[in-house]
């Protein structure tokens, strides 16, 4: 496809001197540590639930349903998609998608702000490629683009027939005496459901940074997950903003929204600020268009074999040929070749060095480039990353760092502390106000907070336990899918399981793999309930003892949502972040040697008691 590699554009880096860098690191990762964590974030409930609403599609009044299905799939996002894609492949009729939006996506129905794109190459990010026939138009697509196969999914196994959109789910509790799943929501729908998957996931709901007055600000307002094109003017696909021109625009949040959204912003605004506390890793993205030729030659089963291919690096394992060749294999490929030169030495010190090296290296290289692009030098120290890469989420992107050289952009560096205040007509930084007519929230998802909360609803269980309550000392369940006390419900998603959080879909398309098997083999057999054994999920959370990332709690690591917050990493929150222990390949393989093997080892299939 005509790749470059993705290294920095300067890729002349300087003895380091590693000492030095700790030091640094640990420094920079002091200035942002917070008692708060997580509790830093304010819901969006009460005087903030406006920033829930949908701006996208119109609620249309409706008669509430009283009925009956055989799978209710809560999400409508790629989880919901692929696992309804993959029932409907296996035969299963009845299934029906409840999403909060107007449309299937999910977090990409959400996100349509300017530049909205994933930062894992579309070959292996967008689920479902075979099946739909689609042929992804870029290297990395656009939202749009990702909202279209999203859809095609959907249309292509018969999802929009039985879905309900604009529809909340507020709570399911599961009725004993008929062994049904009773669902209820905002619209007093009472669904009763044979099976409940659930991928609500955490990137839908967003969560509003703790600033004092941040209720007190009388002019426009609101976050990139639920933009205001009626305030700013363009479109999703990147269209000018035009009502911006006379506008004082500032955006609070530098993560991975705000790195896509703010060289859109920067060409429309009169005067942008962009509040930082801490800068994102921007490495080179060298985006490019994907030749339909050689589309066309590639041989049937291709996704899966890159889609193994890019976990196989992910998961330090080695390929003759990386694939995907972008930012997140790049480093794996520079820790292959240390190991190779360190002789093939596997262990557990040896690649634990081979990594911090090629870190360190790649780490320089990302401060180069912005020594490279940004011309003002203020601006281009304060934009410079001090911290391991994968401490926060990497971006990849070759505007973000030139929006600083323009004039009217303004990088208000908080030195890790954040804004000081919010008042009626802008916000306070170390003792400065800046004025403004419009303040975009880009201060992300419920990642990392109460399980309730992030997912919007509770869910009951045998004897009314709920699932929150039932999760207090942490996640429980076998394979990630999983959970005792809570029969015929499936969670969908990647913690407990592979947990590949650089291709988060590839999680997904194997939990519905699994999870229409396991359907298929209910239905088959007549089981009227489906529940893990106490003892299998015993044995599963003792294989997964002490298999978090704790290198990201460790003192080079700034604070941030995969480590949380800064905070030491306690048995509950190591629950919530566990994994296979030999890596996301492994879990694949284990998984789908598990599935066909046709037992369902751990698994309880039985009829209702009458």
């Amino acid at each position: 496809m005509g790749d470059k590699e993705n290294s920095g554009e300067n890729t002349a880096v300087e003895t380091i001197d590693r000492d030095a860098l700790r030091t640094k690191y640990r420094e920079e990762r002091d200035k942002r540590i917070r008692p708060d964590a997580n509790d830093q974030y304010v819901e969006a409930s009460g005087r903030f639930a406006h920033f829930l609403d949908d701006p996208y599609t119109e609620r249309v009044d409706r008669e509430p349903l009283f009925d009956e299905v055989t799978v209710a799939i809560i999400g409508g996002g790629f989880s919901g998609l692929v696992t309804g894609a993959r029932l409907r492949q296996a035969g299963v009729e009845g299934v029906r998608l409840i999403e909060g939006g107007g449309d299937v996506g999910g977090a990409w129905y959400w996100n349509r702000y300017p530049g909205a794109m994933c930062d894992t190459a579309a070959m292996v990010y967008l689920p479902l490629l075979e099946e739909t026939g689609h042929v992804p138009t870029m290297k990395y697509t656009f939202a749009p683009e990702i909202i279209r196969q999203a859809q095609l999914i959907a249309h292509k196994f018969g999802l929009y027939d039985n879905a309900l959109f604009s529809t909340e789910v507020t709570e399911h509790r599961w009725d004993e005496a008929t062994s049904r799943w009773i669902i209820r929501t905002n619209r007093g729908d009472e669904i009763r459901a044979r099976f409940v998957s659930m991928g609500t996931g955490p990137l839908h709901r967003p969560k509003l940074p703790g600033i004092p007055g941040i209720e007190t600000f009388a002019r426009h307002s609101f976050h990139t997950s639920r933009w205001d094109y009626g305030y700013t003017g363009g479109d999703p696909s990147g269209a000018v903003m035009e009502k911006l021109s006379d506008k004082r625009v500032g955006i609070i949040g530098t993560g991975a929204t705000a790195v896509q959204c703010i060289p859109y912003l920067a060409r429309a605004a009169q005067e942008l600020f962009v509040f930082q506390r801490t800068p994102s890793s921007i490495d080179v993205r060298n985006n490019h268009p994907i030749d339909p030729e050689w589309f066309a030659d590639l041989e049937p089963g291709w996704q899966g074999r890159w889609l193994m291919n890019f976990a196989t690096l992910q998961s330090g394992g080695f390929a003759d040929e990386d694939l995907v060749k972008d930012g997140w294999t790049d480093i794996s490929q520079r820790i292959r070749d240390r190991v190779i030169a360190d002789g093939g030495d596997l262990s557990p010190a040896s690649m634990r060095r081979a990594y911090e090296d090629s870190d360190d290296e790649k780490m320089t290289e990302i401060r180069l480039r912005v020594d490279a692009v940004v011309g003002n030098r203020e601006a281009a120290e304060a934009l410079k990353p001090w911290y391991r890469q994968l401490c926060k989420r990497p971006c990849f992107h070759d505007e973000y760092l030139q929006a600083y050289n323009l004039p009217n952009v303004h990088l208000v560096d908080t030195r890790g502390q954040g804004v000081e205040r919010i008042d009626e007509t802008g916000v306070w930084v170390d003792g400065s106000h800046y004025e403004l007519d419009c303040l975009i929230f880009a201060s992300g998802f419920e990642v990392g907070t109460e399980y309730e909360r992030r997912s919007g609803f509770e869910t009951f269980g045998r004897d009314g336990l709920s699932l929150s309550k039932h999760w207090d000392d942490g996640m429980q369940t076998m394979h990630g899918i999983h959970v005792r006390g809570f029969p015929n419900l499936f969670i969908v998603g990647v913690t407990q399981a592979a947990n590949l959080i650089s291709n988060v879909t590839q999680n997904l398309t194997e939990a519905a793999t699994t999870i229409a098997a396991i359907v298929t083999q209910a239905l088959a057999t007549g089981a009227d309930e489906v529940e893990v054994s106490a003892e299998a999920e015993r044995a599963w959370m003792k294989l997964l003892e002490g298999t978090s990332e704790t290198f990201l709690a460790d003192p080079d690591c700034t604070p941030g949502y995969y480590n949380n917050e800064g905070r030491p990493m306690g048995s509950r929150e190591q629950l919530f972040s566990s994994r296979y222990p030999e890596g996301a390949v492994a879990y694949f393989a284990f998984i789908d040697a598990w599935r066909n093997a046709g037992t369902f080892e751990g698994l309880e299939f039985r009829e209702r008691s009458s």
